[in-house]
């Protein structure tokens, strides 16, 4: 867990604690520092203190969960570096990275900062975002929506999601688009709506679904499933579906390219405009 101090930090830290008690794991607090030294000397220069032991944001963060009941084990550390270097370092061998979706720096328009977008890109294990203000509604039925891509599905992403729910006693809602409405080409030259191949594709969609899904419902086979197979845009669909969702799963790409990982456009999308905390989930090589 990454903390800065920021009202989102303290957000996600909450999730944090809850994804450590759920899966009865110790909790690394980290503050990565960005500048060790001042950059000048002289009489008008602050004293810092620049001992690991004395960072006063790993300082607030101690005594606000002193005397808290029921922690998880808790560790605290300070790395100096760059937030946007460092961040996604702290995934190297982590089962999760949770960090807010804004921190100090970052401006009240902008849902998600670049330590963001630079950690859910390039950690090595799956980082969950949270985002300020998603608490659902007293006594709403936890969910838990996955966004499935049946033409390139990865089953890493589909484990975790069931593997989520199934630790917080959610609904998995698996939320798979299609392009639609399907067009077809008339004699006349025409391109129009036909329900019947929009029919047959949403029927192959569907089997897909199934089979890809099949494996996993065996393993959980607790987790209540929900399926939708919907015409549109998949980054719409999940965006709409995680106003309702305690989070919303979806998978990253890794290359096997000189850029090494890559995170696409519904990822991407989703990581900016969800409603609710957000999971990426790094895939095998394509």
């Amino acid at each position: 867990m990454a903390v800065d101090g920021s009202a989102g930090s303290d957000h996600a830290l909450e999730w944090a604690l809850t994804a450590a008690r759920l899966r009865k794991a110790p909790l690394r607090i980290v503050h990565v520092r960005q500048y060790a030294m001042p950059l000048a000397d002289g009489p008008h220069m602050p004293t810092i203190d620049h001992r690991l032991d004395a960072d006063p944001v790993i300082d607030r963060t101690r005594r606000a969960l002193e005397r808290r009941p029921e922690l998880p084990p808790l560790d605290f550390a300070v790395v100096e570096g760059a937030p946007g270097r460092d961040v996604p370092r702290l995934g190297d061998g982590a089962r999760l990275l949770v960090l807010g979706s804004r921190g100090r720096g970052g401006f009240a328009s902008l849902l998600l900062g670049s330590k963001g977008l630079a950690s859910a890109r390039e950690a090595a294990c799956p980082v969950v975002v949270v985002k300020p203000g998603d608490e659902r509604a007293a006594g709403a039925a936890p969910r838990v929506v996955l966004g499935l891509d049946t033409f390139s599905p990865h089953d890493e992403t589909i484990a975790f999601a069931f593997a989520e729910a199934a630790l917080r006693g959610a609904v998995l809602r698996v939320v798979c688009a299609y392009p639609g409405p399907v067009l077809v080409y008339t004699a006349t030259g025409d391109f129009v709506t036909s329900a019947e191949a929009d029919a047959a594709t949403a029927a192959r969609y569907t089997e897909l679904a199934g089979e890809q899904l099949a494996p996993f419902r065996e393993r959980y086979p607790k987790v209540s499933v929900e399926r939708e197979i919907l015409p549109g845009d998949a980054a719409a669909l999940l965006v709409e579906a995680s106003g309702e969702a305690q989070l919303v799963v979806v998978g990253r790409h890794q290359s096997r390219m000189p850029l090494g990982r890559l995170m696409g456009s519904v990822t991407n999308a989703v990581l900016l405009h969800a409603k609710s905390a957000v999971a990426v989930v790094p895939s095998g090589p394509r």
